[in-house]
């Protein structure tokens, strides 16, 4: 009999253990899972991929020009690690940012280096190329995809990034939404009752004048935002056009990137049949302003171009609209620099010097 309760108190025990084993293990397994969680969360990127980024984000890794432009507007300049030459070379973020010149380009010409962009120890990676985005994840780093084609896009993929970057960057979003939206507003307000559309030719830069901008692109929204309609019927972003066609097009006004208003006239005179275009004729050419990055594709400057556009399309209906004081006050909140008018008047020609 003592030799059966001996058995049942053994098993009783080994039923007790295994409870209480089985317990710690769940317990154990819950807990961990709890840290996991409690050390990251998930950010929807632009291709709709879910990415899970560490929840306090100190160091990023932006392998897309256009988006440190974006991380800069957001204020979170100080997390880069990793950057591109392109942007280590811009003169207004160089200006507004000296330290840019000390971060690292993970880059081979245009190939990125998957070695020194891990020597960074990113805690996330923003980019916009198939290729990079697949290097990186591969790397197993978390990797977002900021890339966009509109200004729906602008204004989902800047919310994003300060997603992504987390502190105060999303209340700046916020207010920088709203600044986009004022000024399209007063854009639109302006061309109440304006009927006529110019035509408008965007050139995307003055080395190659038969790569322009076509139908369905930022640069088509933003001229019709301005109040123009495109000349060109061809879709896509730096499309190739014959010169033939570039003549057809007639353009009313043109517009050409990376260079200033006297230097995209002067290569336009010097060819022979875009020179006889009434626009050139006429002097109605301007070169895109250029400030942080581009106004004219894939910036938050964005917000600065459709104003400019509009005053260079219609200059009668927005003569009091005055881009100087405009553009530094933009500065001024977003950058926390204060343009200098002269400095101003730099940008809106498309001018890199910065005094």
């Amino acid at each position: 009999m003592k030799k059966q309760h001996r058995i049942i108190a053994g098993v009783l025990s080994l039923a007790a253990i295994f409870t209480l084993a089985t317990g710690c293990s769940s317990s154990s397994s819950k807990k961990s899972s709890s840290s996991s969680s409690s050390t990251t969360r998930t950010v929807t990127d632009m291709s709709g991929t879910k990415v899970k980024v560490p929840k306090r984000v100190t160091r990023v890794a932006d392998l897309w020009h256009a988006n440190n432009q974006v991380v800069l507007l957001l204020g979170g300049q100080k997390k880069l690690v990793a950057t591109t030459q392109m942007i280590k070379a811009e003169p207004w973020f160089n200006a507004i940012y000296p330290k840019i010149k000390a971060v690292k380009a993970p880059f081979a010409g245009q190939d990125m280096q998957i070695e020194a962009l891990l020597k960074t120890k990113p805690d996330v990676v923003i980019a916009s190329d198939p290729g990079q985005i697949k290097q990186a994840r591969n790397a197993k780093l978390p990797t977002v995809n900021a890339m966009y084609q509109n200004f729906a896009g602008l204004r989902r993929s800047v919310n994003l990034t300060a997603n992504v970057l987390g502190g105060s960057a999303p209340k700046v979003a916020k207010n920088y939404q709203k600044d986009l939206t004022t000024n399209l507003n007063e854009v639109k307000n302006g061309l109440k009752g304006v009927t006529n559309k110019p035509k408008v030719l965007h050139i995307v830069g003055p080395t190659n004048l038969n790569q322009v901008d076509g139908r369905k692109t930022i640069v088509d929204q933003w001229i019709n935002a301005a109040g123009g309609q495109n000349a060109l019927n061809q879709t896509g972003n730096m499309i190739s056009v014959t010169t033939e066609k570039l003549a057809k097009s007639n353009p009313d006004v043109i517009i050409v990137g990376s260079t200033t208003d006297r230097n995209a006239l002067k290569v336009l005179r010097k060819d022979p049949v875009l020179s006889k275009l009434t626009a050139v004729k006429e002097g109605h050419v301007y070169g895109n302003p250029q400030g942080t990055f581009p106004w004219d594709r894939y910036s938050a400057e964005e917000a600065l171009q459709v104003l400019w556009a509009a005053k260079k399309i219609h200059p009668a209906q927005f003569k009091q609209l005055n881009m100087v004081k405009k553009t530094q006050s933009f500065y001024q909140k977003y950058y926390q620099y204060n343009l200098t008018t002269k400095q101003a008047q730099l940008i809106l020609s498309g001018s890199t010097r910065t005094k």
